[in-house]
């Protein structure tokens, strides 16, 4: 089941090497919500933040601003800039970042750093770069679609971009309430990617959508798992890229269908919308073999290993008095239902002996 992130927009700074753990973990939840925010940017916010970090650079302030809805028309708006100047994202953003960053090293050396990053920035870094790897890889195939000869440009612009919300990370763990990150903090907090340039800087909306499961993955059976007011949009199951046309039809699956994809890691998807017990049941399967412990299923699929699964029975009753069915996936050698449910134990059949079941 994937969940709508709906983050509002923060104004704590994060704080620099000394706090506690409690407080460094109240420091870096404002930062989560803003990788996460999907609010349209506060423009004028946004503006002046990146006025302020030009500033800081010691660079006058850029002669224009232009708005893109989202990465990728941020990416063809730099494309067709006429006269934007040379890139200074070098000095608004990677030069002062280096700064703090070793500031902060030699001030809490490498063994501190190293904690606490990983009590603020770390904690982001992972499902927040993961997003960003996703977003140039969905706007490097559209854009490329049009104009494959233009892979290497579009790359390279993609790379060059300040993540803006999606630095938050890094201003988790440096000090970013004064001088010199503080503009670069307040576009985090107010839009989305941005191209700084001696004349002008292109500045990106936030997202409308994004949708993530529990393991933070894109995810969305529905629609878009992110969507940008542009229209462009990624599409993914528990983390797993698919195309829109293919999310269109999980509603009408059938057993056939399912069976008839080729591409195993949709069929898989597939199978996971439709439901392995349903499955099981609409394409008439027959137990492999049956115990105390459970029933072993195995669904056979063209091309790919097979399914196998232990249907168990909770012996604690819900409150009214049923008992919920569980499907446990187990390796594809397993033959029997006691080997199976030992197996997601990490035990061998004749080590799994519960004394009490619960």
């Amino acid at each position: 089941m994937s969940t709508a992130v709906e983050a509002t927009e923060v104004t704590t700074a994060g704080g620099s090497g000394g706090d506690g753990g409690g407080a460094r973990a109240d420091a870096v939840r404002p930062w989560r919500e803003c990788a996460a925010a999907v609010l349209p940017a506060d423009r004028a916010t946004a503006e002046a933040g990146i006025r302020r970090a030009y500033r800081r650079a010691g660079l006058a302030e850029p002669e224009r601003v232009v708005w893109a809805r989202s990465p990728r028309e941020g990416v063809t708006l730099v494309r067709d800039l006429a006269d934007p100047g040379r890139s200074v994202r070098e000095a608004v953003r990677t030069a002062p970042w280096a700064a703090e960053r070793r500031r902060m090293h030699e001030e809490l050396g490498a063994a501190g750093w190293s904690e606490h990053w990983s009590a603020t920035g770390g904690r982001l870094w992972d499902t927040t770069q993961a997003l960003v790897d996703r977003i140039r890889a969905g706007v490097l195939d559209d854009l490329a679609a049009d104009d494959p000869g233009a892979v290497t440009e579009i790359r390279l612009i993609l790379l060059d971009a300040v993540l803006g919300q999606h630095d938050a990370p890094w201003l988790a763990a440096l000090a970013a309430d004064g001088p010199p990150l503080d503009g670069l903090a307040q576009v985090c907090r107010s839009a989305g990617w941005w191209w700084p340039f001696e004349k002008a800087a292109v500045v990106c909306e936030r997202p409308v959508a994004l949708h993530r499961d529990e393991a933070g993955r894109l995810d969305h059976g529905d629609g878009p798992a992110l969507a940008f007011p542009d229209g462009f949009a990624l599409y993914a199951w528990r983390g797993m890229p698919v195309p829109r046309a293919f999310l269109e039809t999980l509603p009408t699956l059938t057993p056939e269908h399912i069976r008839a994809e080729e591409n195993a890691e949709l069929r898989r998807v597939m199978l996971e919308y439709y439901g392995y017990d349903r499955y099981l049941s609409d394409s008439g399967a027959r137990p492999l073999h049956r115990d105390g412990t459970g029933i072993l299923w195995s669904i056979e699929l063209p091309g790919d290993e097979p399914v196998v699964m232990v249907e168990v029975l909770n012996s604690t009753p819900e409150p009214d008095g049923t008992h919920r069915t569980y499907w446990l996936r187990v390796p594809p050698t397993t033959r029997e239902a006691r080997e199976g449910v030992a197996w997601t134990f990490g035990l061998r059949p004749e080590a799994y002996a519960p004394v009490r079941e619960t």
